[in-house]
């Protein structure tokens, strides 16, 4: 993309045109500087060009910074000119609404085909190639290799750039309103530079999403791992709706499970943001979550354990070999565990320091850390600390280990300390939470990458057809689901109280009794549904009582030896397409709020990886000594189900199976609610209630 790597910039306009003048001499731009105001003779101290058409050649960069009008014609102008791409700094676009839509609209077409940024939009910075498009004094310096960063936010990333942490930055870009070029379009230029060891970004929306999930699946296919802050989390709320899928699988559910699929690592803050992009940049995605920790300190052994087991990190009991090494190091007086406090009797040995760390770092752990606070404030010399470190590169260097050191509190860890560790291939990590966040991404992301094979490709989702929507019948959904490889209780629909009784009769007691009505999503609450009746009389009072304020009725088996109870649905959404949402169900949904959602198409193993992640699962799996339920049984559901679904895409409002009753060998849907939209030549007239209001 010409537009990033320009090797010559235009700048358009007055005082902000001539603070990016003075941007690209800071960081060493060697290209051509054509600054244009008609108005002025130069700019920056350069001499300025009338107009876009007077300039010596198409440039390949620039920036315009003119109301917003003006900004339309000099799109125009640059994309006539066969220009490489423009950064347009105005605001008073799109954001704002109102005429604003329609001005964007202009500068889209203004365009053509050419690359642009914005509207109201930063800039971008190039830290490898020295170009600087941006309209701030900026912080950061020239790299050789490193992270490239993408924001929907000009402060946060001028704020970025003057990050402590350490991180070398080899692109800073900012997409604003992402008018034309959009976000999957400049990760790929990052993807095409060699350079780039890992990619953050900053989301407030996605506009396109199987083209974020085409160029994400390319990035994890070229280890190129993704960090993403995804802002937006506590405003979206999901509309009340017939089942509870729709509001479980909210927007930022459904970002959530996109990230999960794609392994893109999502995280809390910046500084987690920053740190995890740092750990990936030395030393990559981590092949597990075995954890050796050294330090000098009790208490930080004890931090670092209670943090890594709240994330996930395991610190496994180091083998018999090491602990003989470690003892023979350490002598009698220090207990050998992991994380391991090696305490101070070595502190200024420095071959000591060495076999200690060499003989943790040659365990059988996905990553080894050493936590190592430095003072460096002035008048405070550090010879001890010092000699802890080069010990530390002096043994990974002689291993085959993954290596960091970890300051507990961020500002300890000094800019020359981190850039020797960095040299060392050892990452210079600030903060345990942060490192402990860090490492469980890094791994999250190996792990995803590992299974590559079975990440399906994101299909466009199916326009949903216009009409009114059909809530299905209880009896006609498990039909149609059936077909399709379900597991319903057997049941009956009478036309009479006496037909309820021999429908009991005939399917064998204990029943259950559920009543049939235009819009009865939730029987529970309407007391629309008899369990557990044991006889004819029951059958009998049951039936009447429903049939009156009802006016229908369906007979059914009683499901017994439930183990657990799950809610499975499914929910469309324009941008996602299908999302399948797997949970605890019953009458814990709302209540326990333990879900987890997959888009679709997704194969076996991701609903099997969704089934596992739930709190719930462990009553699956034998909870205190109960019978463990087939597994398979509700592989066999969750696939039935989302081939439902996907036979459906396009007309599927929402389907809500609540509960699903997981025995020790079978997982029965004894509820179903689906909403179709009508007219679609899928309902077939099959008792089917009237239109539902959606």
């Amino acid at each position: 993309m010409r537009l990033l790597k320009p090797r010559s910039i235009a700048v358009v306009g007055g005082s902000v045109a001539a603070e990016v003048v003075r941007q690209c001499q800071k960081i060493g731009y060697e290209g051509e500087v054509w600054p244009v105001n008609p108005r002025r003779q130069q700019i920056g101290g350069i001499a300025s060009f009338p107009s876009i058409e007077a300039l010596p050649a198409a440039p390949d960069a620039t920036f315009i910074a003119v109301p917003r009008e003006e900004t339309i014609s000099i799109v125009a102008a640059l994309a006539r000119r066969g220009a490489g791409g423009a950064v347009c700094y105005a605001s008073g676009f799109a954001e704002v609404g109102g005429d604003g839509v329609i001005l964007q609209e202009r500068l889209i077409a203004a365009a053509g085909g050419m690359a642009l940024l914005g509207p109201n939009c930063y800039g971008a910075i190039n830290y490898l190639d020295g170009c600087a498009l941006w309209p701030d004094p900026l912080g950061g310096e020239r790299v050789e290799r490193g992270v490239a960063i993408l924001t929907q936010s000009g402060n946060i990333a001028l704020n970025l750039t003057l990050q402590g942490h350490h991180l070398p930055i080899a692109y800073m870009v900012t997409v604003g309103n992402k008018a034309v070029t959009d976000i999957h379009e400049i990760i790929a230029a990052f993807l095409d530079d060699g350079r780039v060891t890992a990619i953050g970004l900053y989301l407030e929306g996605l506009n396109d999403v199987p083209a974020f999930a085409a160029v994400a699946q390319s990035a994890l296919a070229r280890g190129i791992p993704l960090v993403v802050l995804k802002a937006g989390r506590s405003a979206i709320g999901a509309e009340l709706a017939a089942s509870h899928t729709r509001s479980l699988a909210g927007a930022d559910t459904l970002y959530t499970a996109l990230f999960q699929r794609m392994g893109i690592a999502r995280v809390g803050d910046l500084a987690e943001f920053l740190e995890t992009l740092k750990l990936l940049h030395c030393i990559g995605p981590l092949p597990g979550t075995r954890i050796g920790s050294l330090s000098c300190s009790g208490g930080d052994a004890l931090l670092i354990a209670d943090l890594g087991k709240e994330h996930g990190l395991e610190f496994p009991t180091l083998p018999p070999d090491v602990v003989s090494a470690l003892e023979a190091t350490l002598g009698p007086l220090v207990p050998i565990h992991n994380p391991l406090d090696y305490q101070a009797y070595i502190w200024e040995d420095a071959a000591a320091l060495r076999a200690c760390f060499g003989a943790m770092l040659a365990a059988d752990l996905d990553v080894c850390l050493i936590i190592l606070d430095i003072p460096h404030h002035e008048g405070v010399s550090a010879p001890g600390w010092d000699l802890v470190v080069d010990a530390f590169i002096d043994a990974t260097a002689a291993s085959d280990g993954l290596a960091l050191m970890v300051s507990s509190l961020p500002e300890l860890m000094p800019a020359h300390v981190a850039k020797r560790l960095m040299a060392a291939h050892i990452a210079p990590m600030q903060g345990l939470r942060e490192t402990a966040l860090a490492l469980a991404a890094a791994a999250r992301i190996g792990r995803r990458r590992r299974a590559l094979a079975t990440v399906a490709p994101l299909p466009a989702p199916v326009p949903l057809q216009a009409g009114p929507s059909v809530l299905l019948s209880e009896t006609v959904a498990k039909r149609r689901l059936a077909a399709h490889g379900l597991r319903i209780p057997a049941g009956e629909e009478p036309g009479d109280v006496e037909a309820a009784v021999r429908a009991a009769d005939a399917i064998g007691y204990p029943v259950v009794l559920k009543a049939i009505a235009q819009g009865l999503a939730h029987k529970t609450e309407a007391d629309a549904v008899k369990l557990n009746l044991t006889g004819p009389e029951a059958v009998r009072e049951a039936a009447r009582d429903l049939m009156r304020r009802f006016g229908r009725c369906y007979v059914e088996e009683m499901v017994g030896g439930a183990l657990a109870e799950l809610i499975v649905g499914v929910a469309a959404d324009p941008q996602f397409g299908l999302a399948l949402t797997v949970g605890a169900g019953g009458i814990w949904v709302e209540l326990l709020a333990d879900s987890v959602t997959v888009l679709l198409p997704a194969s076996r193993e991701e609903f099997r990886s969704a089934l596992v992640s739930l709190r719930a699962f462990a009553l699956l799996e034998g909870h205190r000594g109960r019978a463990r339920a087939d597994l398979e049984r509700v592989l066999d559901a969750m696939v039935a189900i989302a081939a439902f679904a996907e036979d459906h895409a396009g007309e599927l409002l929402e389907l809500d199976i609540n509960p699903l009753i997981v025995t020790e060998r079978e997982a029965i849907a004894v509820d179903a609610l689906v909403c179709l939209r009508a007219g679609t030549g899928a309902l077939g007239g099959e008792g089917n209630e009237p239109p539902a209001r959606h």
